[in-house]
């Protein structure tokens, strides 16, 4: 069985180094878990500023005029792109609790809400058993990214590969989007900036899908490449033409049969400025190859990034990452709170 590079012991001799007390240490921890809260919650602004009439809506709200109220707020949740679906669980969760007397005041209305947004995304996390990538007993960790086209794939690989490099993973990339020009070649420029390397064998250029990511996962696998993390780019595909989605089935069934268990994770990545389109992206891809988890791209610049929480409360998917600017470092783990909060 083969371990992440460095290991514990990489992580002691770092601190030592540093002459850090576990008390500081665990302090920079906490002002980095800050940090992150931090770039989460203003990458989420303009999603919160657009439920900023919900707060309006709710500020007025009279016990006497309840159903009216409900009534308006499932409105402008679906116009805030959250979907019928989720708009009526979240008001009928509400309309229970007032008449259940816990609700008496537009301030606990406000209150509920956003904890019942809260519960509602972390739901699939909980069903899923984490919110954190699975990773493999053994190595290597093989990920499976899929998409439409221009959701953000190839810059969601790179950034991960960012973060498992600095975590101290070996990390190939596996150029599958055989269909775009220069595809490889930005993976290429993502592996310089991030310590990884990308899979090669000769013609690889004449080859499928299949061919380049089951040969890909046979380098990983090999005991001479030291691969901890491999990560598969592919080709995006539009989510009701049944040939391609075809074809990214049998790309998941290549990697399923290249090491038990693979893929470790199927990350579909949704592009937040489509709104409730990633609800239909969403089904399609998760019926024909089963997703674990979501990534959202380009969340810092739309204000439509409340449809993913129709996707979570229909299809049960965890959101594992989210898309907060174009910095490297910009992909940061979903954060409910920071999320909703506002």
């Amino acid at each position: 069985t083969r371990r992440r590079r460095g290991g514990g012991g990489r992580s002691a001799r770092v601190v030592t180094r540093a002459g850090l007390s576990f008390q500081k240490f665990g302090k920079v921890l906490q002002e980095k878990a800050k940090a992150d809260f931090e770039r989460v919650f203003q990458g989420t602004e303009k999603t919160r500023e657009r439920l900023g009439v919900v707060d309006e809506l709710l500020a007025y709200w009279k016990l006497d005029d309840s159903e009216d109220t409900l009534e308006e707020l499932e409105d402008a949740l679906i116009a805030s792109d959250f979907g019928p679906g989720a708009a009526l669980a979240l008001v009928d969760g509400l309309r229970d609790r007032i008449k259940a007397g816990e609700i008496k005041d537009p301030q606990a209305l406000k209150a509920e809400l956003k904890k019942s947004m809260v519960s509602l995304l972390e739901s699939a996390s909980v069903k899923s058993g984490s919110g954190e990538l699975a990773m493999s007993e053994s190595a290597p960790t093989i990920i499976l990214i899929v998409g439409v086209n221009g959701g953000g794939k190839t810059t969601t690989v790179g950034k991960l590969s960012n973060r498992f490099s600095k975590q101290g993973y070996q990390v190939m990339l596996a150029a599958g989007d055989t269909f775009r020009a220069a595809a490889k070649e930005q993976l290429e420029v993502w592996a310089d900036r991030t310590g990884a390397v990308v899979a090669e064998y000769p013609d690889m250029e004449k080859t499928n899908p299949m061919d380049v990511l089951g040969r890909a996962a046979e380098l990983a696998i090999d005991e001479a490449s030291a691969t901890d993390v491999l990560i598969c780019d592919t080709s995006g595909r539009i989510h009701n033409n049944f040939q391609l989605m075809d074809e990214i089935e049998k790309c998941k069934d290549t990697l399923a049969e290249s090491k038990a268990g693979a893929p470790h994770e199927t990350l579909l990545v949704l592009d937040s400025t489509t709104g409730l389109n990633m609800l239909n992206q969403a089904r399609e891809f998760n019926d024909y190859i089963g997703i674990t988890g979501l990534v959202l791209t380009k969340l810092d610049g739309t204000a439509r990034g409340g449809a993913v929480v129709g996707v979570v409360q229909e299809l049960g998917i965890p959101i594992k990452f989210i898309g907060v600017g174009e910095g490297v470092e910009d992909l940061q783990p979903f954060n409910a709170e920071a999320f909703v909060d506002g």
